[in-house]
């Protein structure tokens, strides 16, 4: 399976479709599409915005991943593989997603469940263990992961069972429904929704393992660490016993860089118990 993969990959890079390139005991691939081609041949927007890259250890198997979403308001921002991520002993997926206005918020979360999909039917013939894929991501990115994760529906949409999910690792998400779906509704950013896109909506005792990491409350966003407070309660109060919650002291919203170590630190553990 893993010599179809880097065959399929090879063949990409040469028609330029996909690039690759060695970093020492690392590879990164990148520009990989994540639907198929029926999908993004429909769409010049699915197949310029619908890739992902991924940086994977060359001579080690069943390795964790970690898949990255990258923040920006669900309106901005592109794929990023952050530094304090890589060479860690486990695989790095940085993901594109489409755009609000272009698309309706809703389809960014559609994107994301397509992109954690193709992780799971695919990050094993690259050498990784699909029993140990993470997904973490800031601000909007941990939005998208909370929803992907906790709300079944959109990875049963691609036939993947979302408990699947080995954890979750949100760094300054919205719990409630996104700002900028509110603001699609004409809805004010001081009015908080909990509706069918909050990830608060879907508070559930069988959900993947969950951290939940933001800022210093006084600096935060609007509420952050407030719903994401809330969001560890009742996860808590439903019996799910693998919900954390961390206060990254001192800074605000751009934290990003402060919660890498404990990313780090919770992957290395849980790939290891598992």
């Amino acid at each position: 399976m893993k010599k179809c993969l880097l065959l399929t990959c090879y063949i990409l890079f040469l028609t330029g479709w996909v690039r690759a390139q060695d970093f020492g005991s690392y590879k990164l691939v990148e520009e990989i599409p994540y639907y198929s081609n029926s999908v993004s041949d429909t769409n010049n927007y699915i197949k310029e915005r619908c890739v992902l890259d991924i940086y994977y250890p060359k001579d080690k198997e069943k390795y964790a991943t970690v898949v990255w979403f990258h923040g920006g308001g669900l309106t901005g921002g592109s794929k990023q593989l952050p530094e304090g991520l890589r060479d860690k002993g486990f695989a790095v997926i940085g993901v594109n997603y489409r755009l609000h206005p272009k698309v309706s918020a809703v389809l960014c979360i559609d994107d994301a469940a397509a992109a954690v999909a193709w992780v799971f039917n695919n990050i094993e013939g690259y050498g990784g263990d699909s029993t140990k894929i993470f997904i973490s991501g800031h601000s909007a990115g941990g939005y998208l992961t909370s929803m992907v994760g906790l709300n079944p529906a959109y990875l049963e949409k691609y036939h993947i069972d979302a408990n699947r999910i080995a954890g979750l690792l949100p760094l300054s998400g919205h719990t409630i429904t996104h700002f900028t779906i509110r603001q699609e509704r004409g809805i004010a950013g001081t009015q908080p929704i909990v509706d069918d896109l909050a990830p608060l909506f879907y508070v559930r005792k069988d959900a993947p393992r969950l951290v939940l990491i933001t800022g210093d409350r006084e600096l935060e966003l609007l509420g952050r660490y407030e719903e994401n407070a809330y969001m560890y309660r009742m996860m808590k109060v439903v019996g799910h016993e693998q919900t954390y919650l961390h206060e990254i002291k001192d800074i605000g919203h751009g934290m990003a860089h402060l919660a890498f170590p404990m990313v780090v630190e919770y992957v290395n553990k849980w790939s290891r118990e598992d």
